[in-house]
């Protein structure tokens, strides 16, 4: 089947999760990405474990279907054959602090006199204006900027981070969809052009309910646990032997909830838990109510009954049970690949299934510089002069 991108050449000089998330994305979709590591060391994420014959596992997870070079951005030949690289490529994607690039001289206003119709994306924590744009942020310090860790924990504890690197995959989602309007319209139009994505921006754009409720009543989000901030109940409940999720989102799943799974039909005419509103005011009482029935059977009893009624609900699993789990495999979300060092190891699937244009794993992640000469030879690059680059520390 044809790949959806198989013409995008992507330069990609990005490390850690942000970035290098975006650009697997990219080419799980069939884009040629060459992945242009820093010299001598590579990635950070490499010196991070756990580690299969001394090759990073994080490394690996989010880099395969890519190209591997090591380069020095800090010698003129570097720039000479980054330069090279970007002259017939769709797409430039950096993660460096604002300021880096233009220092290095590769920055978007001089990479687009290399290849004016170059579509050039920087990914940073701020973005590349306002006040905050010099400051170094990660994952954690977005997610305190953002208001996304003052709403997240229990009621009275204090903030706690979100259990994924959620700001780095939202900005990597956010970049992706950037860039392929931004190729779509260089496709009409021949032009390029700059794409400017943050991690507190990229997430703060997914607290929807939680801008309603600011702007429509003032109200200042709170941690709410397992919680949903406008429907009741709608969160997670102790049973007798561990958690198990109920969705009664409107008022008819409510009703079903009440007849034909915990078989406390009074509940429905009790002036507290009467309308979605009502139960939210008391959602206190609602959950203590609940729990005292459900802790009574194991949560498997609990999944049973609510599935008979119709009711969304089903076990909180552990990560170790999520990816054994049948549906997981099923759908293809485990996946085997072959390296060239650590041998066969697991990945994570990929999440879109399209009939006409599928994603594909076609490669594990490079190891460091794995693919350099291959990549400078096709920039008709000779023996000798690959040699003479490796002897001064270019490559």
């Amino acid at each position: 089947m044809k790949a959806a991108l198989e013409k995008m050449k992507v330069v990609d000089l990005t490390q850690v999760m942000a970035g290098p998330y975006c650009t697997m994305t990219l080419a799980d979709l069939g884009a040629e990405v060459i992945k242009v590591e820093k010299y001598p060391k590579g990635d950070d994420t490499r010196e991070m474990g756990p580690y299969v014959n001394d090759e990073s596992y994080c490394y690996m997870m989010i880099n395969r279907n890519k190209k591997g070079i090591r380069l020095n951005l800090k010698e003129e030949k570097g720039i000479e054959i980054f330069k090279k690289l970007v002259a017939d490529a769709d797409v430039v994607i950096e993660n460096f602090r604002p300021g880096v690039t233009k220092k290095l001289g590769i920055d978007y206003e001089s990479l687009k006199k290399v290849n004016p119709g170059l579509i050039y994306c920087s990914i940073s924590g701020y973005g590349q204006t306002g006040p905050y744009s010099h400051k170094a942020a990660f994952d954690l310090m977005a997610s305190a900027m953002s208001g996304i860790m003052a709403m997240t924990g229990e009621p009275g504890r204090p903030p706690v981070k979100v259990g994924i690197a959620m700001h780095d995959i939202a900005a990597a989602m956010t970049a992706v969809y950037n860039i392929l309007a931004a190729y779509i319209y260089k496709q009409e139009t021949g032009k390029g052009q700059y794409i400017d994505v943050s991690l507190v921006e990229s997430a703060l754009a997914w607290t929807t309910w939680e801008a309603a409720a600011y702007f429509g009543a003032g109200e200042i989000p709170e941690r709410t646990g397992s919680r949903h901030r406008v429907s009741a109940p709608y969160q997670g409940f102790r049973t007798k032997d561990g958690y198990v999720l109920v969705g009664a989102a409107n008022q008819r799943l409510w009703e079903k909830f009440c007849r034909d799974v915990v078989e406390q039909p009074e509940w429905i005419e009790d002036p507290r838990f009467t309308t979605n509103q009502d139960r939210q005011k008391h959602v206190d009482e609602l959950e203590q109510l609940i729990e005292s029935i459900l802790v009574e059977q194991p949560t498997q009893y609990w999944v049973d009954k609510l599935e008979k009624a119709g009711v969304p609900g089903g076990p909180i699993l552990r990560y170790d049970q999520t990816l054994n789990n049948e549906h997981i495999l099923a759908r293809n979300m485990v996946q085997e690949v072959e390296h060239p060092v650590a041998g066969k190891t697991k990945v994570l699937g990929i999440p879109g299934k399209c009939t006409e244009t599928p994603g594909r794993i076609r490669a594990a992640a490079p190891t460091l510089g794995q693919h350099t000469e291959e990549v400078l030879k096709g920039l008709d690059l000779t023996e000798a002069e690959i040699e003479e680059l490796k002897d001064n520390g270019v490559i």
